[in-house]
């Protein structure tokens, strides 16, 4: 895609083979290093819990991390189903079609070259083509964003047992607020431990239901300590992690204060005569990570 620029202003070019090796990269980045924020967030929750049970569990998860990154192993052996996020600047150049093919090739790569296990099957017939890739999949969500010649490519993992703690309702505007933070709880308590907490509760609220249930995942896979741009929905953010907290679901499901390290909410506009609210889960390994190129060249992270 080319997108008008500016007169004397060269667009950031990106050939298809750097998005190819980046997806490669980035992939098995995030399989193995886990985001200082969620590290942070650990922190806390162990600061903070009061159950013995809960703190031994809290210790072993911490050490788990720890010896990952020491050994240069994975923090989790579901490698997940891979998804990119893409956001392109405003003057940026890459072709549409290549840059999808160079994320799949990608992320092939890294499946066979590290190597990884493969956890994509088809649907019906289940077999696995050992290339963490199939039809529709890695999953590619792309947006643009106004800085001027910057493309950022993120990369999630998502794993079974976290996506299976997923929840749409198709609310209506007279169960209010209150039905939304019902089904919220609720949503928590069918998931129990079997989502792995310390988790991250993703809320999407409003659009369609396609649109909330993504709503739910971008707000599941943001970085910890970041909050909904809408009032209401930061306002809520808050409500929410209380409550679930107060479950006393605990580390693994076995008990104590520390259920979740945050709820995150994202909002969307709705119809009328509607409220969707959809919960998607993200488990206490949290992974990501990203790449961002520049005119400068390329910069990896979280």
């Amino acid at each position: 895609m080319t997108l008008m620029t500016k007169p004397g202003l060269e667009p950031l070019v990106v050939a298809p083979e750097a998005i190819e090796e980046a997806a490669k990269l980035l992939y098995i980045r995030a399989l193995k290093i886990l985001p200082d924020d969620i590290k942070q967030g650990f922190a806390r929750l162990d600061a903070s819990e009061t159950d013995g049970t809960a703190r031994a569990i809290l210790a072993t998860m911490i050490e788990n991390i720890g010896v990952a990154e020491r050994m240069d192993n994975l923090l989790c052996q579901d490698t997940g189903i891979p998804i990119f996020n893409v956001l392109v600047g405003r003057h940026v150049q890459v072709d549409g079609w290549a840059l999808k093919q160079a994320i799949a090739r990608g992320t092939e790569r890294a499946t066979r070259e590290h190597p990884l296990r493969s956890s994509v099957v088809h649907p019906i017939t289940r077999k696995n083509d050992q290339s963490s890739c199939g039809i529709r999949v890695p999953v590619i969500n792309i947006d643009f964003t106004d800085d001027e010649r910057e493309l950022r490519l993120e990369m999630i993992p998502k794993g079974s047992g976290s996506e299976n703690g997923s929840f749409l309702e198709m609310l209506i505007p007279a169960d209010g607020v209150a039905g939304i933070k019902r089904f919220v709880v609720d949503a928590a308590i069918r998931a129990g431990g079997k989502v792995c907490p310390p988790t991250i509760l993703g809320v999407g609220i409003g659009g369609t239901s396609d649109l909330c249930m993504h709503l739910a995942k971008m707000a599941a896979t943001r970085p910890l300590g970041s909050r909904c741009e809408d009032a209401e929905g930061a306002a809520l953010e808050v409500a929410l992690a209380e409550a679930v907290n107060s479950l006393g679901i605990g580390p693994q499901g076995l008990g104590g204060d520390s259920t979740a390290f945050a709820v995150h909410v994202e909002v969307a506009a709705t119809h009328i005569t509607m409220n969707p609210v959809a919960v998607n889960i993200q488990c206490h390994s949290a992974r990501r990570a990203s790449a961002t190129f520049t005119t400068e060249g390329v910069r990896i992270g979280f």
